[in-house]
């Protein structure tokens, strides 16, 4: 069963860097506190993506959505290869040739998940016949009788009632003394009939009804019970496979997901693709060099996107990452290059699939601030006064004082900082030159998703294209505002230049390139302290 892959199965030839990293998994290792690093590099994405083109090939693939992961490992002996590996399932197997097996434990528990699983089958089973009772139907079936016959007798009563007053009328105006009474006195008892046969109707309908609800209640009171019933099952199931599961570091130590997780584990602890991909390397003497998990097929729940790179998710694989990343040896960050410095300002030119500052969670604080807090003597006083995107590089300006920050703060509020950009579009474009003018506005059920909307925010783009390459368009942005995706909503939407900017999967790319193919290139602004003019200039990469 091959399941270490050469390179040469994904990408023809590796030129791709391994040392710019977008991502890493990362946790602090246990026993020395260290925290520990594995990075998702540009190669290990090109890897990724020439690995989407061979799941496109098959439709099997498609139809059941889920988390893949790709590992790039080196041999005892410097050989590179890949190993790959699915989260949960694949197609209802938990071997598949080729892949990454499951975390040993499994083997430990099969009889008795057999058995749960049949006695889970079971309830199903059980639960199905309750809910398809054939006096469900016929308690439906006569309820809507009952109402139909009751709403006609309403009907008839109300006629009669109509009829009954008009009666008084003419009787107040045509009888007198006994007569009048008696009239009267008939219409009464015609009114009192009409409740009778109505009561008598609700009766009927109650007495009918009563058995069949009842019967229908007790099994929805079973129902609920068999449900709980199998939510214990599974519990139990889960916590012995828990118990079961042992994970493997690079220190040679093994543990139990219970042991790792004393405090409850959610469902699918252990059967991601991360935790699979470290334990066999882990097991197999491999060093792990670079891993990438993305998303494939169907999403039901619409919140994942295929081809999509995710990083480790926070409930069940982020808490197993010091464990397994402990016996690795930890690599120093990239160096960020400085393109300006003095005792008030910093700009550095950011690489693609940075941070410009740390992200809310733990596996993502790994941000040019980060680093400069780090590695500057006087780091922890510097902060940011504009972002770019984690994958745009270019020129990312940082101050070194309050002043100093408020005043580039202002300048950029007040739209007064030169910014220039250059990128390449994913088509020919035949327009020169132009202005483009359209609203922007971020869906919160969709972040950092941007969309053109009447209501959202102006936005002011000029371009001028720089050369025309083949399929592709070079140009240069000059953006007039700052929101949130411009640049990349401007060039993608119909309404703007109608055409991605090469690499930009997130608005529809679909090109295997290791990048967005947008660069920070010039900033030109006045400095806050000595009022000079600068204009700084990054070389564009690509």
């Amino acid at each position: 069963m091959l399941i270490l892959h050469p390179l040469s199965d994904f990408i023809d030839n590796y030129t791709v860097s391994n040392s710019s990293a977008s991502y890493y998994y990362q946790g602090c290792c246990p026993e020395s506190g260290e925290l520990l690093k594995l990075p998702r590099t540009s190669l290990v994405e090109a890897i990724a993506h020439k690995f989407m083109q061979h799941l496109a090939q098959n439709d099997l693939y498609c139809r059941e959505g889920k988390m893949y992961g790709v590992l790039l490992v080196e041999l005892p002996l410097g050989e590179q290869r890949v190993i790959k590996a699915f989260s949960g399932l694949l197609n209802g197997n938990s071997i598949v040739e080729g892949w990454v097996p499951p975390i040993a434990g499994r083997d430990e528990v099969a009889l008795e998940e057999a058995r749960t699983l049949a006695e889970l089958e079971a309830i199903k089973q059980e639960i199905i016949t309750l809910k398809q009772l054939p006096q469900r139907q016929e308690y439906e079936t006569l309820k809507s009788e009952f109402n139909i016959k009751l709403h006609s007798l309403s009907d008839r009563h109300q006629n009669y009632q109509l009829q009954r007053y008009e009666k008084r009328q003419i009787f107040w105006e045509t009888l007198t003394g006994e007569a009048l009474i008696i009239a009267l006195e008939q219409l009464d008892e015609e009114s009192r009939q009409h409740g009778i046969e109505r009561r008598h109707l609700k009766r009927l309908r109650d007495e009918t009804l009563h058995p069949l609800k009842s019967i229908i209640e007790a099994a929805d009171i079973q129902i609920r019970e068999l449900k709980q019933q199998r939510k214990q099952l599974s519990r139990q199931l889960q916590a012995q496979m828990h118990a079961t599961y042992t994970l493997v570091n690079f220190l040679g130590q093994s543990k139990s997901l219970q042991q790792l997780i004393p405090d409850g584990l959610p469902t699918g602890t252990g059967d991601c693709c991360a935790p699979k991909l470290l334990h066999y390397a882990a097991t197999h003497n491999l060093k792990p060099l670079a891993m990438a998990e993305f998303w494939w097929g169907a999403s039901s729940a619409q919140d994942k996107i295929q081809g999509e790179f995710y990083g480790a998710c926070v409930e069940r694989c982020q808490p197993l990452m010091g464990f397994l990343l402990s016996g690795l040896r930890r690599n120093p960050p990239e160096v960020l290059p400085i393109l300006y410095e003095d005792e008030w300002l910093i700009a550095v030119n950011k690489p693609p699939g940075l941070l410009s500052v740390p992200g809310r969670y733990r596996d993502r604080q790994d941000s040019v601030l980060t680093r400069l807090h780090n590695l500057l003597p006087d780091g922890m006083a510097i902060a940011s006064v504009h972002r770019l995107d984690q994958e745009t590089s270019g020129i990312l300006l940082l101050v070194r004082d309050r002043s100093s920050h408020r005043q580039l703060s202002q300048q950029f509020q007040q739209r007064q900082i030169h910014k220039v950009y250059e990128a390449v579009l994913s088509g020919l474009l035949t327009i020169d030159q132009g202005i483009i003018e359209l609203p922007l506005w971020g869906d919160p059920q969709n972040r950092p998703y941007q969309k053109v909307h009447e209501c959202g925010k102006f936005s002011l783009t000029h371009y001028r294209v720089i050369a025309r390459e083949k399929a592709y368009t070079r140009v240069e942005f000059i953006p007039k505002t700052g929101r949130t995706h411009q640049l990349r909503v401007h060039a993608a939407d119909v309404r703007g230049l109608g055409m991605t900017i090469l690499g930009d999967r997130l608005y529809g790319c679909d090109a295997v390139v290791n990048r967005l193919y947008l660069h920070a290139r010039e900033l030109r602004f006045q400095h806050p302290q000595t009022g000079e003019t600068l204009h700084l200039q990054a070389n564009t990469p690509f």
